[in-house]
């Protein structure tokens, strides 16, 4: 595994939540971190199947468009009940004309569900795919996943996307109703940063 030595990374993100994550994760060490908004940065097309592909594509356009290591992250929410959907494609059954709309997102996620007769606990993983690379084209990956089920009506108004209906496993709180740090310490972007750590020298 290649240590990362520099103190500055590029998060290839135009999501302000993501990036606010990725803020308080690596402040601790003297880490300066930009985004792909602040860095102008077009937001290329992810055509791949797997949270790994997308994740390569945010990596390899902002490390040639900024000659700056990068850090692309590819995450979602996969249901059981609903073979694994949305998985990839969490933030698109968000997208709207106005904007991404994760109420309607939810509230699609517990029809279908009822629709298919999925029994509760209706269990559900945050995943998270991390690929840190250099400007020389190498690159680490590190995954992470937060296991739980899914409740409705929605709870609590912290985070950002699926988090106020997802429970994580050992808690009854979902990831909405917790302060910032205490959900990172066991969400999944905490466990594939807590990997990550590992490689930061």
């Amino acid at each position: 595994m290649r240590l990362f030595a520099e103190k500055r990374l590029l998060i290839a993100t135009h999501n302000a939540g993501k990036l606010d994550e990725f803020r308080e994760l690596l402040a601790p060490r003297g880490i300066e971190v930009v985004g792909g908004a602040e860095m102008d940065l077009a937001e290329p097309n992810e055509t791949e199947t797997t949270f790994l592909g997308n994740a390569l594509i945010k990596a390899r356009a902002a490390v040639a468009a900024t000659d700056l290591p990068a850090l692309a992250d590819d995450s979602g929410i996969t249901v059981d009940g609903l073979d694994g959907a949305p998985g990839v494609y969490t933030a698109d059954w968000a997208e709207t004309p106005e904007g991404r709309d994760f109420d309607m997102a939810m509230a699609r996620t517990w029809r279908e569900l009822d629709e298919r007769g999925a029994p509760e606990p209706r269990l559900a993983q945050f995943r998270c795919t991390l690929v840190l690379m250099w400007p020389d084209g190498h690159h680490e990956v590190f995954e992470g996943v937060a296991p739980g089920r899914l409740v409705w009506p929605t709870r609590g108004a912290h985070g950002h996307g699926y988090d106020p209906m997802f429970v994580p496993d050992g808690d009854d709180r979902t990831f909405a109703e917790m302060p910032a740090e205490e959900k990172n310490r066991i969400s999944h972007r905490g466990d594939a940063m807590r990997k990550l750590e590992q490689a930061i020298a």
